[in-house]
């Protein structure tokens, strides 16, 4: 919602459909989604370093980055992380509209909040891609030691202990990393890309 009424949108010159012509290929969101440790961020790099070698524009939104400057002020309670995924969102939207292929990898626990993103985008520009991986397999990965300490009480609120993670219904990838190699969910997701024309 906006709460200033003193403000109009301005409609850029070069649209997004020109940019799809200048890039050679068409632009979406690729929204990562699943447990910590599951590897959203491992596979969001990979397919991201694919597409580079693919001479598509992309670029990486990771969750522990973003927090370290533009959601610096956002803690990980209900209501915080809900505007955590909503300014993501936002940004993803400006990286579609400029023409990019984005990979967002955020936990981003709760379905409505990632309904929530999909409704600000077009037919076929969000992408969900659940990262599956059984929670005692993210566990005893713990890359960050992130696990142990929420078991400890060191940290609340933690996706899969003491938080919930709502898995996906209907996502349009599933990658199943405790199955497969991180080339195998490379090629899945490029596959799908190209079969939806956003890659030709």
């Amino acid at each position: 919602m906006v709460n200033s009424t003193n403000i109009t949108w301005h409609h850029s010159t070069i649209t997004k459909e020109d940019r799809h012509l200048l890039n050679g290929h068409k632009s979406c969101v690729l929204w990562f989604t699943g447990l910590s440790g599951s590897g959203k961020s491992t596979i969001a790099n990979a397919i991201d370093h694919a597409l580079h070698q693919h001479k598509c524009n992309s670029y990486v939104l990771d969750g522990d980055n973003v927090r370290h400057g533009l959601n610096k002020d956002l803690s990980f309670k209900k209501e915080d992380r809900q505007e955590n995924i909503r300014r993501i969102g936002e940004v993803a939207k400006l990286f579609v509209d400029s023409g990019q292929i984005v990979s967002t990898a955020f936990i981003s626990p709760y379905r409505t909040d990632r309904d929530m993103v999909r409704k600000m985008f077009a037919e076929n520009e969000f992408i969900e891609v659940f990262v599956h991986c059984p929670l005692d397999v993210c566990e005893m990965r713990d890359p960050k030691g992130l696990y142990e300490k929420a078991r400890n009480g060191e940290i609340h609120e933690f996706t899969g202990i003491s938080s919930p993670y709502e898995s996906p219904v209907q996502p349009e990838i599933t990658i199943q990393t405790n199955e497969m190699s991180i080339d195998q969910s490379v090629e899945k997701i490029l596959t799908f890309l190209k079969d939806k024309k956003i890659l030709v």
